[in-house]
């Protein structure tokens, strides 16, 4: 047996060992508990699970897909994602070999991992934790910087990597703010954050596509400084920024200042700096005041995506880079469409969870985006 089929092997058996872990963040990070204490047990009868009820796909085959102690039922869910997961593992350091991608599979694996939860997660409760997507963002960040021979070819750069996870929050949030204000009739938000908030955001868009990237964050925390000291909202219309961004945009395009594609790319980037500085801000405070209910009125603007769809955009660009986050937007609208079609025809439900055909999307950059990518390019000569 050769080394690199030895290494496929051992990745299936590894990720049915973190699929295991995984059902565990499944069903705990959405309830706010500790994700290592207490140890596993029936959600039912809290009978604290032995080792050998903790075999990946092993111990639900010989239980019966039943509790030991008590009999509940136990969810096909679990032996689904440990099947799942041990699966995506083994296929990846398939098609990128350790001998030839060094530590670069490891950050593959990893990306998998978040995209499987995170789907779980929003198809049970309509949210992505932050717990899950802005570490990842980091994450991708770090196997970026630290990548090894070989690892351009699946990883981007950092600074490919810092742009895919700007230009994945930015567009994902530009679609947000659009569609949201299309939904409001373009009458102005009635609850805007203190001091950031989705305002900010749409500053950053504006001012990032004249100043770039940085100078949209920093227009955008000058705004949020200003909200600060004056303990209020100091408004900013719509109008001006959403409005400005378009008209800006119509203007580059003519070859004044940074051009159409420059305009377009540094709104973008700017909007999704702006978004993950606020993310970060909206995780601490919600932390800070997770035990006082009353700190949460449940008073929101329509909205028109979910801020988990962003960050999760946002991960997906800083493990994937740009061009792959661009192939998994495509493919998760495509597929979004299609499923919608489905329920319409079905009578269904139309509410839709676009986190998983997001992750469905960036399944097929992550184990095809090369392909796909190369051959788009061939077709128009590029």
């Amino acid at each position: 047996m050769s080394l690199n089929v030895l290494l496929v092997v051992f990745a299936g058996v590894f990720g049915l060992l973190v699929g295991s872990f995984s059902n565990v963040l499944i069903w705990r990070l959405p309830r706010g508990e500790n994700i290592a204490f207490p140890p596993s047990h029936c959600p039912h009868c809290d009978h604290a699970l032995a080792p050998k009820d903790l075999v990946p796909l092993g111990s639900w085959l010989a239980l019966g897909g039943k509790c030991r102690s008590c009999r509940a039922p136990i969810k096909a869910r679990y032996p689904v994602v440990e099947a799942l997961t041990g699966l995506g593992y083994a296929v990846i350091a398939a098609l990128f070999p350790f001998t030839v991608y060094g530590a670069a599979p490891l950050g593959l694996m990893v990306l998998f991992t978040l995209l499987l939860v995170g789907s779980a997660i929003d198809l049970d409760t309509y949210t992505i934790p932050d717990e899950l997507t802005l570490p990842g963002v980091a994450l991708g960040l770090l196997f970026a910087l630290v990548g090894v021979r070989g690892a351009a070819e699946a990883l981007p750069t950092f600074a490919g990597a810092v742009q895919g996870a700007l230009l994945g929050a930015g567009l994902l949030v530009a679609i947000d703010l659009f569609g949201s204000w299309v939904l409001r009739r373009f009458r102005e938000r009635q609850y805007p954050d203190l001091p950031i908030g989705y305002q900010q955001i749409a500053l950053g868009l504006l001012a990032g596509a004249w100043l770039g990237p940085w100078g949209g964050l920093a227009v955008a925390l000058v705004s949020a400084g200003v909200n600060a000291v004056a303990r209020r909202v100091v408004r900013i219309p719509e109008l001006l920024t959403l409005g400005g961004f378009l008209a800006s945009v119509a203007v580059a395009s003519s070859g004044v200042g940074p051009g159409l594609i420059g305009a377009v790319q540094g709104g973008l980037a700017g909007a999704g700096a702006a978004s993950l500085v606020a993310g970060l801000y909206w995780w601490w405070a919600h932390r800070a005041r997770r035990e006082d209910d009353a700190a949460d009125d449940g008073a929101y603007d329509p909205s028109a995506m979910g801020f988990g769809d962003v960050k999760l955009a946002a991960v997906i660009g800083a493990f994937l880079g740009w061009q792959n986050l661009l192939l998994a937007v495509v493919v998760a609208v495509f597929a979004g469409a299609v499923f919608g079609l489905v329920q319409a025809a079905m009578k269904r439900g139309n509410r839709v969870k676009f986190g998983p055909y997001l992750a469905l999307g960036a399944v097929v950059a992550l184990l095809w985006g090369q392909q796909i990518i190369g051959s788009y390019r061939a077709m128009l000569g590029l």
